[in-house]
């Protein structure tokens, strides 16, 4: 089964809680966390799962209702949680008897939040006793996210920059600013985007700025939505306080953000510009191609022109000055449309040729490859193009 690209919308921040109710919104099962859950030797606390408003919007709740809490006592100043280390979750966690992928997401998001804290307090990750990851709530957060991804079938994670508040927040060390260190410090390890709003309080938890580490970056341009939840947090904003979380696949048609390079050149044989041209291609450009102009006191000249990948441009460059008689090259950044597409060899009656297949609104289109139609051609003493059209009606 082909993996699913998770997408979250971090627009008010984002915590364990909020992504756990989220993918349950999404379609996971209460019944696969629950099972899960239970292989865990933790005690101590209860999960509730329910529907909530936010701001007029219906969302998925989840919480973890401690022992403490249920007595009234202030969770983050009065209760009195086992701080464990990194070496205990992971033992626990080894041990438990998790699927997998469900064991691998937890180690490491655990790991990601144990080199932060470890970094904070300058002391090796192995040592720090945590607080906060090492509380049940943290525990069961974590773990519920991996349960759900799993079972969704998620393999690839993406996410929005993270909108966070500003102030100060009460915690464990005391009162700290916000950003809290631990998420400055994931934020700065995995390249997250922060964007500090004028919202007074916490908005991104340690917990949930690891679950944002996940990401391979920011969503594409354009995406096909499959489906949307909605998990709701804890506190009231003035923005609805929701994470939305959608199932997403890339649109047939990508845009890709390639750059143009260009040189005019009145005084280059047509013989040496042509392999300037193969030389080009075979560096990686992805298109090279001449266009005839008038330079300075009329005269004829080509202005050749070269499509390439940002990292080739000193490469290009580098063929450009060696192989042409240019003294300059000017550049600038260019978007291009381009279907998905992929390269097979399809057997014909003919021989075997290369195509192009391309994708566009669920459709297969097919491109015979010229070097193939060519070389068959000639092996049937046919036309090229009484052969593109044999191969055609094939493929």
């Amino acid at each position: 089964m082909q993996g699913k690209t998770l997408y979250l919308e971090c627009y008010s921040g984002i915590s364990g809680d909020m992504t756990v109710a989220a993918l349950l919104d999404l379609g996971a099962t209460e019944e696969n966390l629950r099972s899960t859950l239970e292989k865990l030797p933790l005690h101590g606390y209860k999960i509730k799962i329910g529907r909530v408003q936010k701001s007029g919007l219906d969302a998925c709740g989840f919480d973890v209702i401690l022992e403490e809490k249920a007595k009234n006592e202030e969770h983050a100043h009065g209760h009195k949680h086992e701080h464990r280390t990194w070496k205990d979750i992971a033992q626990m966690l080894d041990g438990a008897g998790l699927k997998p992928e469900v064991l691998k997401l937890s180690r490491q998001m655990f790991r990601i939040v144990a080199d932060a804290e470890g970094k904070v307090h300058g002391r090796p990750a192995d040592e720090v006793h945590f607080h906060e990851v090492g509380a049940v709530d943290s525990i069961v957060d974590i773990v519920s996210a991996a349960a759900c991804m799993e079972e969704l079938g998620v393999t690839k994670v993406l996410v929005s920059d993270l909108w966070e508040g500003q102030g100060h927040v009460h915690c464990q060390h005391g009162i700290l600013p916000v950003p809290v260190p631990a998420v400055l410090q994931i934020a700065a390890s995995h390249g997250l985007t922060l964007k500090q709003t004028e919202q007074q309080g916490e908005m991104v938890t340690p917990t949930g700025a690891a679950i944002a580490a996940l990401s391979e970056g920011k969503r594409p341009d354009k995406f096909i939505i499959e489906k949307i939840g909605l998990g709701a947090g804890k506190r009231q904003f003035s923005r609805a306080n929701v994470l939305r979380a959608m199932l997403i696949k890339e649109a047939n048609e990508q845009e890709e953000k390639l750059w143009m390079l260009e040189s005019n050149i009145d005084d280059c044989s047509g013989e040496a510009l042509g392999y300037a041209m193969e030389c080009l291609l075979e560096a990686g450009a992805r298109d090279v191609f001449f266009t005839s102009i008038y330079m300075k006191k009329n005269r004829p000249a080509y202005q050749l022109s070269v499509l390439c990948d940002e990292e080739k441009i000193e490469e290009m460059n580098a063929v450009l000055f060696r192989e042409t008689t240019t003294i300059g090259v000017r550049r600038y950044p260019v978007k291009r449309a381009a279907l998905e597409r992929r390269a097979e060899e399809v057997s014909t009656a003919y021989g075997p040729v290369k195509v192009k297949v391309c994708f566009l609104n669920g459709e297969e289109l097919r491109y015979p490859e010229y070097e193939s139609v060519k070389k068959l051609a000639r092996e049937h003493g046919a036309a090229y193009k009484e052969m593109y059209r044999l191969v055609r009606e094939q493929i």
